[in-house]
């Protein structure tokens, strides 16, 4: 590639006081090049813009400008945090005769990986950990729209995710804008635009992240996309016109429980059929609201802290299965096979607490909005995590993640001190006490033996 600002160079720039040290070029598009750049020791990613995406969007310096007095919404945006122009001294170096200009941002730590990857099958990742993607993902978008703004670009390419812990980054938020307010030149990646986007019936906003938001959530969670079916496979010639069609004019999910003239193709499109039954119900229900009523009726799609409530419901409900291991979800109140293997899923240990039941299988967390009413979902600070015994799987503890020691009653009714980082037993009904509030351990009824 050729490279705009000269890799190993040290450049003065307008809008910070030291040098800064591009070390390495790391790619480039249609607005402009990323560097891996170093500054008073510290190494952040510069993105330097094309004299072209200037033209387009007149509105950009401004908004970068209110992004970075504004502040992130959550850690999870690489947030623009310094907006640079070249010095009289450092021009001649730059290899671009126009006027430009670039942002600061933090940079990607190397553990994070392109979610595409997922996407294309290249990524060994839980199921676990990529509803906590998920989870995070609806939790960055749900504090950007309290904020008042709309990202307008929502896609696979904009996000990262860390495959050990579901964490997520998501990068190019020089395109978020005030909600409503119409401005820059972006209006999405094709296959995640809104329906009234890509008609030129609405111009990108907070109701059309709804939209791009649930096709990233599904493409995460079926590594699929939610409108290609059998009527993209019946179209011989997929021009614009037919995508116009297809994801505009006549847009139908896959899954419609109504409209069936789009199902998947059991060959072409096998990763969505195998997949989407996985997912308990009410999760594939906030789907359908998205898809179906809510695909031309844009105030009806599911809203941001309706995906955070059901996914943290939907990781409350993980199993394991006895036979292959494979990551299930219990359904409320009902049995169903594994996925996998058919195995019938026992009904297993439960974890009963003053805000629902989380099913004891190894790395399944209780946190604050367990206990209290007034406590959003957020996956960030556990108070208990349950584990495995390190010689026998099939013993399980629950680990105290909090700061403060629990009382852990067993069944002859005799209390024991539970430290922090320490684990109790869950082989056995018993009642656990922690500042939170209680924890009951509850265990299937066994069978009255026959006659």
């Amino acid at each position: 590639m050729n490279w705009i600002l000269p890799e190993g160079a040290s450049l003065d720039f307008e809008g910070v006081a030291g040098p800064v040290r591009i070390v390495r070029g790391l790619g480039g598009g249609t607005q402009g090049q990323v560097y891996e750049v170093e500054l008073e020791g510290e190494r952040l990613a510069l993105k330097w813009y094309l004299p072209a995406c200037i033209a387009r969007d007149r509105g950009l310096e401004r908004r970068l400008g209110e992004s970075i007095r504004a502040t992130a919404p959550t850690d999870a945006f690489l947030w623009p945090i310094a907006l640079l122009r070249a010095s009289a001294s450092s021009r001649p170096l730059i290899r671009i005769r126009e006027e430009s200009f670039g942002y600061l941002m933090p940079l990607r730590p190397a553990s994070y990986v392109g979610a595409s990857e997922h996407a294309a099958g290249r990524l060994a990742i839980g199921l676990r950990q990529v509803l906590r993607a998920c989870f995070f993902l609806a939790d960055a978008f749900h504090a950007l729209h309290l904020a008042g703004l709309c990202y307008k670009d929502v896609s696979l390419g904009n996000l990262f995710l860390e495959p050990g812990s579901g964490r997520i980054l998501i990068c190019d938020n020089d395109n978020v804008a005030v909600d409503g307010s119409g401005e820059g030149a972006v209006l999405g990646t094709p296959g995640f635009m809104a329906p009234e986007v890509l008609l030129g019936q609405a111009r990108p906003g907070a109701d059309s992240d709804l939209f791009s938001l649930a096709v990233l959530l599904f493409r995460l969670l079926t590594r699929h996309d939610p409108l290609r079916g059998q009527m993209e496979l019946a179209i011989r010639c997929l021009d614009e016109p037919a995508r116009r069609r297809l994801c505009g004019e006549d847009p139908v999910f896959i899954f419609d429980p109504v409209d069936a003239r789009n199902r998947p193709d059991p060959i072409e499109h096998a990763a969505a059929l195998i997949t989407w039954p996985i997912y308990p119900r009410p999760l594939q229900a906030l789907f359908e609201q998205t898809f179906c009523r809510g695909m031309k009726q844009p105030s009806r799609r599911t809203l941001t802290g309706q995906w955070k409530q059901e996914l943290a419901r939907t990781l409350d409900s993980r199993v394991l299965c006895v036979s292959c291991d494979q990551e299930n979800f219990r359904p409320a109140g009902g049995s169903r096979p594994c996925w996998s293997c058919g195995t019938p899923l026992p009904e297993g240990v439960s974890l009963t607490l003053p805000r629902g039941t989380v099913a004891a299988a190894p790395d399944n967390e209780l946190h604050p909005h367990h206990f209290d009413a007034l406590a959003g979902e957020d996956l960030r600070h556990p108070i208990a995590r349950v584990v495995a015994h390190p010689q026998d799987p099939r013993r399980l503890g629950l680990r105290n993640l909090s700061a403060e020691a629990w009382s852990a009653e067993a069944a002859d009714g005799r209390p024991h001190r539970v430290a922090p980082g320490e684990s109790c037993s869950l082989a056995a009904p018993i009642r656990i006490h922690t500042p939170a509030g209680p924890i009951a351990v509850q265990r299937p009824a066994r069978p009255a033996p026959a006659a």
